[in-house]
């Protein structure tokens, strides 16, 4: 079974950064397509940015371009989540997933997901 296990959340102001890290366990990270996805209280779960298993390509949902970035690196079996300019409405839980195909923004298309880590940004 795969295991993810994500790291780097925490409080920080608005303007400021977080890194957020997702490492993997029972299979090499290079096969699989990741993802990051958040769910604020109240809210369901939205899809933040995803990275193709090569790293060739990355897609990111229009709230967040430009200000967070998606890399990975297989030799590490870890993907990263660098998020600048953070705003109070990227207050969420973040959840790290993998999928071997399908159309990376739909959540359903991901069969493996970590138990995800707070980020909150305080105005």
């Amino acid at each position: 079974q795969v295991q993810l296990v994500e790291s780097g959340g925490g409080l920080v102001q608005a303007g400021g950064s977080l890194r957020l890290s997702c490492t993997a366990s029972g299979r090499t990270l290079r096969v699989y397509h990741m993802g990051w996805f958040r769910q604020a209280p109240g809210k369901e779960r939205k899809f933040v940015a995803a990275i193709s298993s090569s790293g060739d390509s990355t897609y990111y949902a229009d709230s967040v371009k430009g200000r967070f970035t998606i890399s990975r690196n297989n030799a590490k079996n870890t993907v990263y989540l660098e998020m600048n300019s953070l705003k109070p409405e990227d207050t969420a839980v973040y959840y790290c997933a993998q999928a071997v195909g399908g159309n990376l923004t739909i959540g359903q298309n991901y069969l493996y997901w970590g138990q995800g880590t707070q980020v909150t940004v305080s105005s």
